[in-house]
């Protein structure tokens, strides 16, 4: 990984790696369930992510990452995350999103590089970043993550061991696909909004 003012990068290699899976797609059938294994009831709180396109439902992992659950739901209730956008889509890789910044229209340069005032320490697991899994974005610095998360959308072992993994989508990948293939600028910020609201349910 190389640090950029878009927090999570991917490096020319993986790039290079994930092009050739983008064609591959998902079945309509298949895009809205859960991750293989997924047991078929939760317990505990879970986040809903309310699109323009549908909503994300995810667990959260507290046995894993407790600090991080605890701050994504700690924002969450805050409203923090209303009204932020999903400010970079990568077909084949992931949707990344919770930047505060992306709330202001006028301030698009800066899309990528906001944060709630403060970092939480890196709770690195072995968990893997498979599809539907929930993880942390972040500078070079193990510990800057803040409120910026993502959603794989294709397995992505590369990141194993370097970001926070807190979550994983059980509800609504169908979602996060519509999302990664809207169109895109140049620096993979989709070119209409797509606005989030965050809600806890426990």
């Amino acid at each position: 990984m190389q640090k950029t003012n878009q927090g999570l990068v991917i490096i020319g290699l993986a790039l290079g790696m994930l092009t050739m899976v983008v064609s591959g797609g998902t079945s309509a059938g298949a895009a809205d369930k859960a991750p293989a294994g997924q047991a078929a009831v939760e317990k505990g709180p879970k986040a809903i992510i309310k699109t323009k396109f549908g909503e994300i439902e995810i667990k959260f992992f507290p046995d894993r990452a407790p600090k991080h659950v605890e701050n994504f739901i700690k924002l969450a209730k805050k409203g923090d995350y209303n009204g932020t956008i999903f400010h970079r889509i990568i077909p084949g890789f992931m949707i990344q999103g919770g930047d505060p910044n992306t709330k202001d229209l006028n301030k698009k340069e800066l899309y990528g590089m906001g944060g709630p005032g403060y970092s939480v320490k890196a709770e690195f697991n072995d968990t893997p970043h498979k599809r539907g899994i929930v993880s942390m974005a972040r500078s070079n610095d193990p510990d800057s993550a803040g409120s910026q998360f993502f959603i794989v959308v294709e397995d992505s072992p590369f990141l194993d061991g370097k970001y926070t993994v807190f979550g994983q989508v059980v509800k609504g990948m169908g979602v996060a696909d519509k999302i990664v293939m809207q169109p895109r600028d140049a620096r993979d910020n989709p070119t209409e909004r797509i606005e989030m609201t965050v809600s806890v349910v426990e």
